[in-house]
């Protein structure tokens, strides 16, 4: 993929955004309303009523009429009123896959986990070629280590040009298209926001208990109620994170690039594992099962590239 088709790609996200409708939270003055009982930040644009009288009263009290809106088990994805492209085609959609499975199945958080584990399978044509990218680029390290200490000390215009005319034979030798997985990028971003609105806007997914954990309460609202089993869910997290970066590291050519790789890498995890003190568990379920797909799914291209490897030698 070139870069004009890259910048293309990329004018379309930004007009998607910007042509969205995306979540409110609802505020008393300039502060933040939260749920007392689960520290959740409450969302303000909701697709449909909450059946939680507390939260009920919250909205009551801060004159949102939520009276206009169905139950959440009632929604519709059709004959709506427009509320964006974003929300529309996007959020709405996907929201109500997530209700309707969890009524049929009698859980929001296994619809969660289903729908994202479907989704995921549908792109897995996509995310598998990132994913052997990332293979090539750990084969063909070696090589790109020795390219670098070759032209280590040369900056001029014709050893830079030679370097990248030999860095271009190692990417064919080993089949590496550095753009490959710029497609999934543009594809992944915006299901990710998707997930995360679509779970924010609906209040039955919050008022749902899952393996004994309130789905609505967030980490740090857990750990100050003396439920310190909430802390679970920021490790798990934390892990099924750290391990989906690893696999999908693919190493770099000096040991300087490689300690800004791993610093990047350090620093994305600790930000993450803050945030999700303060993300509500059915966010935490969402990527706790997205984190877990990635890794599986690198661990089987790992092995099926290895046992190519070896049948071919």
């Amino acid at each position: 993929m070139n870069k004009n088709k890259i910048l293309k790609l990329f004018t379309i996200l930004l007009l998607v955004i910007s042509l969205s409708g995306c979540t409110k939270v609802l505020k008393n003055g300039k502060e933040a309303v939260t749920n007392p009982n689960t520290g959740q930040s409450i969302t303000e644009n909701i697709l449909c009523r909450p059946t939680d009288e507390t939260l009920k009263k919250i909205y009551e009290d801060n004159k949102v009429d939520i009276e206009k809106l169905p139950e959440c088990k009632n929604m519709k994805v059709t004959g709506v009123k427009y509320d964006g492209l974003w929300t529309t085609f996007f959020v709405q959609p996907l929201a109500y896959l997530i209700v309707k499975l969890g009524t049929l199945i009698k859980s929001n958080a296994l619809s969660i986990i289903v729908i994202t584990l479907l989704i995921r399978l549908i792109l897995f044509p996509l995310t598998k070629k990132t994913a052997m990218q990332s293979e090539y680029m750990k084969k063909a390290q070696p090589e790109l280590a020795r390219l670098e200490k070759k032209y280590e000390n040369k900056q001029d215009q014709q050893s830079l040009a030679q370097k990248s005319q030999e860095m271009l034979m190692i990417y064919k030798k080993y089949n590496i298209n550095p753009m490959s997985g710029c497609l999934f990028s543009f594809i992944q971003l915006p299901l990710l926001f998707a997930f995360l609105e679509a779970i924010n806007r609906v209040p039955a997914i919050f008022e749902e208990k899952f393996l004994g954990l309130e789905m609505g309460k967030t980490a740090i609202s857990g750990l100050t109620h003396g439920q310190y089993y909430y802390i679970i869910i920021v490790i798990i997290i934390l892990l099924t994170t750290y391990f989906s970066f690893k696999l999908n590291s693919t190493g770099q050519a000096t040991k300087e690039m490689q300690r800004q790789t791993n610093m990047m890498m350090i620093f994305m995890i600790v930000l993450i594992g803050i945030t999700s003190f303060t993300l509500p568990t059915a966010i935490g379920v969402y990527w706790i099962t997205s984190s877990l797909f990635t890794i599986i799914q690198n661990l089987i291209t790992d092995k099926s590239l290895r046992k190519g490897s070896s049948k071919n030698a």
